[in-house]
């Protein structure tokens, strides 16, 4: 059912005011589930992270400098 035309001023700001409160609700409601998502990303990046360290630790490789080198033994 529709609300019925607002006839004065004062309803007619009745109604804007709902509707921008019922926009603001949506927007946080939206803009907590992004920062939720954020921080999942944020969570499986580190724990990814935490992986490939320790593969390349298993793996012998060691990080210089932000380079990648092979130990002295696997060198020719």
């Amino acid at each position: 059912m529709a609300e019925p035309e607002p006839k004065t001023v004062q309803d007619l700001t009745l109604v804007v005011q709902t509707l921008l409160q019922q926009m603001q609700d949506k927007l946080q409601i939206m803009s907590d589930q992004i920062i939720g998502r954020i921080d999942d990303m944020s969570s499986r990046i580190d724990d990814l992270e935490k992986n490939i360290t320790d593969l390349m630790t298993q793996a012998g490789v060691e990080k210089l400098d932000g380079e990648n080198k092979i130990p002295a033994t696997q060198k020719s």
